[in-house]
């Protein structure tokens, strides 16, 4: 099955997950701790890259940021690269470090955000890395201590997480610590990074109860939301790819599209140009002027061409069939 599309925008929250290849260690000791630390700092700061919530593990690593105005996949390539570069020099290695794929999740800020943060600083109590909430705070390969004020940070956004807690420091770190510790029974939170619908739904329980009455759910892979932020997402997404298409290629895939859709209505393309107003050819041409024009961003004049009728009609082709 062929990979999906980044979901990426200026400004977008994702969890990002990172992993050695082959499960293998990314970090060895403390200054190879060090050297992830501080280019996940320094890169965050030359990409303008918001830093929410990090967890630095053996073999892997967890990050809540909000990309900056040069995307999430320059801030990654930035980081890991470079990283592993200084890696394999000072072990005196070669070849990949991490898994060539990593792993991003668009999520919505709200109700999300606190239970992300909390679930990526439980990361090393729950590998056994520390043994209780006492030690969490004071250790140095993770944001909690960050934000319970136990160690310094000038690049991660403390603000904006305490935000979330309270409006004051000393109130907002006392309910955020409340908050962790309520955490450490819940375990390791599937729903978190599991499958969309799951992760849309707040678990198992409520996937259920929706297909028992019936229900649809938008979900994706790719984002933590419910099914209208799901969808507000994919729909940006689109927008994005179709600016981003050459004119040539967006011709191209225009008539690709025409082609497949009349053969599945058993319409012929010159019946479709002939401006017939036969049922079958009327419901072809109205889906074609929805998805030509809102898929495709081909402009209005092009798609009434492509479909033999006026661009007057290509407009009330669009109000009928709405936001399909």
């Amino acid at each position: 099955m062929p990979r999906q599309a980044r979901l990426d925008a200026p400004g977008t929250m994702h969890h990002v997950m990172v992993r050695g290849i082959e499960k293998r260690n990314i970090v060895d000791d403390g200054k190879d701790r060090q050297a992830f630390v501080g280019r996940l700092g320094e890169v965050a700061g030359s990409t303008g890259t918001a830093m929410y919530a990090w967890s630095l593990m053996s073999n892997h690593a967890h990050i809540l940021l909000r990309s900056g105005p040069q995307g999430l996949p320059t801030f990654m390539r930035r980081l890991l690269t470079g990283y592993a570069m200084d890696y394999n020099r000072r072990h005196r290695r070669h070849g990949h470090l991490f898994q060539n794929r990593y792993k991003s999740i668009v999520c919505k800020e709200d109700p999300y955000v606190r239970e992300l943060v909390r679930y990526i600083h439980l990361n090393p109590l729950r590998a056994g890395l520390v043994k209780d909430l006492k030690e969490l705070d004071r250790y140095r390969w993770c944001g909690h201590a960050v934000l319970t004020g136990r160690v310094k940070c000038e690049w991660q956004d403390r603000s904006f997480v305490l935000g979330w807690f309270g409006h004051k420091e000393r109130k907002a770190v006392a309910e955020y610590r409340q908050y962790m510790k309520q955490g450490v029974p819940l375990g390791r939170r599937p729903e978190l990074v599991g499958g969309g619908l799951v992760r849309s739904l707040g678990g198992w329980s409520a996937v259920k109860s929706r297909r028992q009455r019936g229900e649809r759910v938008i979900s994706d892979e790719r984002v933590l939301g419910d099914g209208e932020f799901v969808a507000r997402v994919l729909e940006e997404a689109e927008e994005r790819v179709r600016q981003q298409l050459p004119a040539e290629q967006r011709a191209h895939e225009a008539m690709k599209l025409v082609e497949a859709v009349c053969k599945d209505g058993d319409v012929s393309r010159e019946e479709l140009r002939s401006g017939s107003r036969r049922g079958p050819v009327a419901r072809v041409r109205a889906f074609l002027a929805g998805r030509l024009v809102r898929k495709l961003g081909i402009p209005q004049a092009e798609a009434a061409r492509l479909l033999g009728v006026t661009t007057p009609a290509i407009a009330k082709a669009l109000k009928r069939v709405g936001s399909k």
